[in-house]
Parts: structure tokens; C-alpha cells; sequence
């Protein structure tokens, strides 16, 4: 755009420029130049390093490979019992290794049997309990999937 043509409209928006960041960067109470009326803040953390996580901020923890293979498995499986619509997709679409899609197939199939005999909450406890056990015993079956089978 070129130059304005009202006179004075150029430094009024500078100057609302300047006013929004001052806000921004004094509203957010995380500066650190004084200590927090927040009664959850265990003392004053003006001389903590800024790369310290607060005491009352939860920190993020990395889920085992034995942990995200029972998760995803079960996930599957139980979608698979339900026949919902995404219970089609191929091995490579739920995110499965090649090892965690035998262990999934094996499941699905203990899974319905067991419906078949005590009913859907009976199987998918039976998932929860093989996927467990089958993703620890192969720490949690992430091996390379780069030689898929066809199911069975």
C-alpha cells in the first residue's frame, strides 16, 4: 500500500502496535519479575533456571513400546469385535508392525470365540489381557515391517 492519506493514522496504528505486545508481554504473568499470587506456586522461583518445569506442571512421560503396542492393538481389536467402519483398514492405515499385526490377528480371533461363548465384555477383557502379554513377551513387537504377510 502507499502512503497515507490521513494525517496522523500511520502512528496511531504504531502506536496500537506497541500497546498490544506491551499487553501481551506483561499480561502473561510468566515474566518472572516477581513472585506469584498463585496459591498453587510452592516459592519463589525468580532464581530457578528458566528450563526448570514448575513443581505443579505435569511432565510428559514417553510411553513404552510394550505400552503403545498393547494400546494399539487393543484399540484395533476392540474396533474389529464392535465391525465398526475403520476396522477394515490394512495393517499399514491402523499403524501396525508386521509383527504387531500377527499378534492382532491372533487376538481378534481369540476375541470372537470368546464372545461366542460369554459375551462382548468377556472379549474384550480377553484383548486387554493378550495384548498385554503378547506386546511384553515381544518388547513391544516393533520390528521393521518391511516383509508384510497377507492375513489369514
Amino acid at each position: 500500500m502507499g502512503a497515507t492519506t490521513r494525517a496522523g493514522s500511520r502512528p496511531a496504528a504504531v502506536r496500537g502496535c506497541v500497546l498490544v505486545l506491551a499487553v501481551t508481554l506483561t499480561g502473561c504473568g510468566g515474566s518472572g519479575s516477581g513472585p506469584s499470587d498463585d496459591s498453587r506456586d510452592s516459592g519463589d522461583t525468580r532464581d530457578a533456571p528458566a528450563s526448570a518445569a514448575a513443581p505443579h506442571s505435569p511432565t510428559p512421560r514417553a510411553a513404552s513400546p510394550v505400552r503403545l503396542c498393547a494400546d494399539l492393538i487393543s484399540y484395533w481389536a476392540e474396533q474389529d469385535l464392535a465391525g465398526s467402519q475403520w476396522a477394515g483398514l490394512d495393517w499399514e492405515q491402523k499403524g501396525l508392525s508386521n509383527e504387531q499385526y500377527e499378534i492382532y490377528d491372533d487376538i481378534v480371533r481369540a476375541a470372537r470365540t470368546e464372545r461366542k461363548r460369554h459375551g462382548t465384555p468377556a472379549a474384550k477383557a480377553l484383548i486387554k489381557r493378550l495384548a498385554e502379554r503378547r506386546c511384553a513377551a515381544a518388547d513391544g513387537a516393533t520390528h521393521s515391517s518391511e516383509n508384510w504377510r497377507p492375513p489369514t
